[in-house]
């Protein structure tokens, strides 16, 4: 009798294990990924409750035992869970799992204005910046006067939550250190002082033209006139000057405005800031402006230009391309000293 007892019991003990081994690694119910978000603050008893009312974790007190057992914690972030997961997995996979990372990209040539407008408007991002503006940028990245011109245009990865102040402080880091570089690789004879005043530089040839292979010509130009003492004369620095009361047609009493300090017609010299986001190719070219004698250029009116050396030639290009086929009654090149 006692021996047939210990069968049923042994038996019983089986059936009991075998029955805490499968609910140990009962499997997930997520028939496809599914993306969570765990949150500072949150418990992982919140968490499990969560889970299992949304339908894919089978039970909350087993994924809180289980953690007692395994002595794992969660990280705040977003995650993925993969399909195929069981209970016993879960915690671990979400130990070394990599956060969600989200994307933003910063454009070259646009103002810092409109740089501030897309993080703001970034909504994984925490806005820890208000009001998001550039002074107050300046006085979060430490820059005595204007931040314009120092974010370094790039795609940016984050994990929702990031701080706009940490991607900021990064994205200055990398402009200092990309204009560093360049700055000690620069050509010989440049009108520079300082690596600012290259970076001015580069973000005018950065909004003069969108073709890469024109960038180092159109800033060979402008360094030729700094050079002979010519002024600039180039419409973006006119336009950012004017900021929002800029209506999209540029005319001559703008250009004869001298109350805008970046008004390149009336001023000699770079202008007071940078007007736009520079990338690595605008700074490149600043600092290794093509040789050559070209000291006016036009817009063709596709994107590209055409460069003269002589004001005969610069005048038969505007009257073909400027005059012929003139849409707006300003300039998009610089013109001839003097004027």
């Amino acid at each position: 009798m006692l021996k047939r007892f210990g069968i049923v019991i042994s038996f019983l003990f089986i059936l009991l294990c075998g029955a805490v081994i499968s609910l140990w690694y009962l499997p997930l119910t997520n028939s496809t990924a599914v993306p969570i978000e765990i949150k500072s603050g949150q418990t992982l008893t919140q968490l499990a409750h969560q889970w299992e009312k949304d339908g894919w974790l089978p039970s909350a007190l087993l994924l809180r035992i289980q953690a007692r057992v395994y002595g794992e914690h969660v990280k705040v972030g977003e995650y993925v869970i993969p399909e195929g997961l069981d209970s016993s997995q879960l915690l671990p996979y979400l130990k070394t799992a990599s956060p969600v990372f989200h994307r933003i990209t910063l454009v070259e040539g646009q103002t810092l204005h409109q740089t501030l407008a897309a993080l703001a408007n970034e909504p994984r991002l925490e806005q820890d910046v208000q009001p998001l503006t550039v002074d107050n940028v300046s006085k979060v990245l430490g820059i005595d006067g204007s931040a314009e011109g120092w974010i370094y245009p790039d795609t940016y990865l984050f994990t929702k939550g990031y701080k706009i102040s940490e991607l900021l402080k990064q994205s200055y880091q990398r402009m200092q250190d990309e204009l560093e570089q360049s700055w000690n690789q620069r050509a010989a004879n440049l009108p520079y002082k300082t690596p600012y005043e290259a970076l001015i530089m580069a973000s005018i040839v950065e909004k003069e033209t969108a073709v890469e292979s024109e960038r180092p010509i159109i800033a060979g130009v402008f360094v030729r006139r700094l050079h002979k003492r010519m002024r600039l004369e180039t419409d973006p620095t006119v336009i950012y000057g004017l900021g929002s009361t800029f209506e999209g047609n540029l005319r001559r009493k703008h250009l004869n405005d001298s109350s805008n300090s970046w008004n390149t017609y009336r001023n000699f010299g770079l202008p007071p800031t940078p007007i736009a986001l520079a990338g690595k190719k605008a700074i490149e070219a600043a600092l290794h402006p093509a040789d050559g004698s070209e000291l006016f250029f036009v817009a063709k009116g596709d994107g590209s230009h055409v460069f003269s050396a002589t004001l005969e030639e610069h005048n038969k290009a505007v009257q073909e391309y400027q005059i012929r086929n003139r849409a707006k009654n300003y300039r998009s090149t610089p013109l001839p000293a003097g004027d």
